[in-house]
């Protein structure tokens, strides 16, 4: 994702254990289809990420699970706060993540979901499923990073 300003981009909510649990292969920014109670909750920061996938259905990619909390000054209009939502993207996009999706072992797993110029985007990647192993390997050589940094950062002060 290439993005002049960092300014412009507003971040709602990220799924942080997605980067735990998956190697994320590839990612892709898809925007998103939502009612107008949808986007002021957004707006609001009221969304969550936990659990939620991209799924194939007839040629088209919806988002499942991401929970966007009911605007409250809505009342009767509001929305379902669980519904599938459509993820917009070009159709060589769609045809890369339906070849990706069949492939054995991977997802599409959502990011984040943030504001660019003003519109909900989602950031979507192309992930495969760690192992117990895996998740221990990441874990140990964070810490020796942190390690060697903190080191590092010891000798230069002497």
């Amino acid at each position: 994702m290439t993005v002049k300003n960092m300014s412009d981009i507003k971040i709602i909510c990220q799924n942080k254990k997605a980067r735990h649990d998956y190697f994320i292969e590839e990612t892709m920014e898809a925007g998103l289809a939502l009612m107008g109670t949808e986007v002021k909750s957004l707006r609001d920061g009221r969304a969550n990420l936990a659990d939620s996938y991209a799924w194939v259905e007839q040629n088209e990619v919806f988002l499942h699970n991401c929970h966007i909390s009911p605007y409250t000054p809505a009342t009767q209009f509001n929305h379902d706060p669980m519904r599938k939502r459509k993820l917009l993207l070009h159709r060589k996009e769609i045809n890369r993540l339906i070849g990706a999706s069949n492939e054995k072992g991977y997802s599409l797993i959502p990011l984040k979901i943030y504001f660019k110029n003003g519109i909900a985007k989602v950031e979507l990647a192309i992930a495969k499923g760690k192992k117990q192993h895996d998740k221990r390997e990441s874990i140990k050589k964070r810490e020796v990073d942190r390690e060697i940094r903190k080191a590092m950062k010891g000798d230069f002060k002497g």
